[in-house]
């Protein structure tokens, strides 16, 4: 069976896409080809849209993004009002997504744990008779 989307999330959905492509097309800052939006909650009453977004840079550079996405709320909420048709527009909340930082970090560990794992098999002996493998 399909899943049922709510016209809630057909918003959120709209709103990702139309950010990703305003904050690209429209926003003159260097950094500003490097932010992501990753997802967008809307609230019930869709007075308010929760943007969460990724920028690949360094600490310094995140904050400066984090800045710029403060001082452009304005301008990119009335950017979406021209293209998707509510009776309000939310108000955009943005937040650093850290999923993706915890994601690498995973990655990070899982990778040291095999690498961990294979290490003993690499010492020269055959574990099943415990003899050098060269000879």
């Amino acid at each position: 069976m399909a899943k049922q989307f709510t016209r809630a999330d057909r918003v959120a959905q709209q709103i990702q896409r139309d950010l990703a492509t305003v904050i690209r097309a429209e926003l003159d800052h260097p950094q500003a080809s490097l932010i992501t939006i990753t997802d967008v909650e809307v609230t019930r009453d869709y007075s308010h849209a929760n943007v969460f977004y990724t920028f690949l840079g360094t600490p310094e550079q995140g904050a400066e993004v984090a800045s710029l996405m403060e001082r452009a709320k304005g301008f990119l909420r009335s950017q979406l009002a021209r293209g998707i048709s509510l009776y309000k527009m939310p108000e955009l909340h943005f937040e650093y997504d850290h999923s993706v930082e915890h994601g690498m970090t995973l990655s990070r560990l899982i990778d040291q744990a095999s690498s961990l794992s294979k290490a003993p098999e690499e010492d020269g002996d055959d574990e099943s008779t415990g003899k050098p493998l060269n000879g």
